[in-house]
């Protein structure tokens, strides 16, 4: 069907729609991974945006049951240059345009994603819209205008299950999850290194997490303004100086929340499987797998307190941190990848490891 990706600048952009059929709404970001569409789909971090994917032919080898990473799609619209028309792939159980239609998502292709990416990268993340069949341009370009911002919304909220539940119900230490957004893979990689994973909504008072006495925490992935998520800041503030505690993505912005930090939006965000990140101990570069809109100020953490660990080599914006007393420490990036490199799975261990001690191991 015909369809229109609209710009909150006013700009438009006519291509085919595919999946599902209505009006789309969301920030408009870009992806630079050449794999992982499903992964990409299913990550609850992309929850308030529309993903361009820059990798021009999407949806070649179809979509599975085993590669979701969470209970359903979360993000609101998906831009291609070209959806392939065919699919191949033992795994594959159905083709892309099929499972949107099931989620209700709206895709678009025909689209110059090449255009729209230099855009993007030259005038920031903006609001746009997909729509399906004919509508007067001023009519989207008002309906886009008037869409939600992301900024200052709590978008964590939508994304989580309400009550708690149990993703492996065996081995030596329990860790308890707190899902503002949580990715399979990271209950998988936990699981596998024989840990109880005990999962917890974000929204769950700080004294149910005490009950249960775990062996550590990690702070999960998330999607939107870290700043417009107080309760959970608060929620860690009383947890921190009890349990060891690692958090990813979304995770390291509350956590520095707690530490005194602040947090701003990236001009564009960073949002693909092929980003340099520097150890700073070590000097070794890892390529990381990325997807956030905001960012740690590095000036805002306190010296004496906190150890800055990682640092983005694009841009130089902050990638990890350490508590340099309390076992806390925090990365920018994916380290669960899917889809994405391997070379950062290393920090799993790193948990167990401070887990363990803690244990008195």
């Amino acid at each position: 069907m015909e369809g229109y990706l609209v710009f909150e600048d006013g700009s438009v952009y006519k291509g085919e729609t595919f999946g599902a059929t209505g009006e789309a709404y969301g920030e408009l970001i870009f992806n630079t991974s050449m794999t992982g569409y499903q992964e990409i789909l299913y990550d609850p971090s992309y929850k308030g945006q529309i993903v361009v994917m820059t990798y021009p032919l999407i949806g070649n080898y179809g979509v599975n049951y085993e590669d979701v990473e969470s209970a359903k799609i979360h993000l609101e619209g998906f831009v291609v240059r070209e959806k392939s028309k065919i699919y191949s792939n033992w795994r594959a159980t159905k083709p892309l345009d099929i499972l949107l239609y099931e989620h209700g998502v709206i895709g678009i292709e025909d689209i110059d994603t090449r255009e729209i990416t230099i855009k993007l990268r030259d005038q920031g993340a903006m609001k746009g819209g997909i729509f399906t069949g004919k509508y007067s341009l001023k009519k989207m370009v008002e309906k886009v205008k008037n869409s939600p911002d992301i900024v200052g919304v709590d978008l964590v909220r939508h994304v989580i299950k309400e009550k708690p539940y149990l993703w492996c119900d065996r081995g030596k230490y329990k860790i308890i999850v707190l899902d503002c957004g949580v990715k399979y893979n990271i209950l998988r990689l936990l699981a596998e290194r024989d840990i109880k994973v005990l999962v917890m909504p974000a929204t769950v008072p700080w004294e149910e997490i005490d009950k249960e006495k775990p062996d550590g925490i990690l702070v999960s992935n998330g999607p939107g303004d870290p700043a417009a998520v107080p309760y959970i800041v608060k929620t860690l503030s009383n947890l921190i100086e009890k349990y060891p505690m690692f958090g990813i993505c979304f995770g390291i912005q509350l956590i520095a929340q707690v530490l005194g930090g602040k947090t701003y939006k990236l001009k564009f965000g960073h949002h693909g499987a092929n980003h340099p990140v520097k150890d700073i101990k070590t000097g070794k570069v890892y390529i990381t797998v990325q997807n956030h809109g905001f960012c740690v100020d590095i000036n805002t953490l306190k010296e004496n307190e906190v150890e800055i660990t990682h640092i983005n080599l694009n841009d130089n914006t902050l990638e990890g941190i350490a508590h340099k007393k309390l076992p806390v420490f925090a990365v920018q990036f994916h380290p669960e990848n899917a889809p994405g490199p391997l070379d950062a799975i290393y920090l799993f261990d790193r948990f167990k490891y401070m887990v363990e001690q803690k244990a008195g191991v």
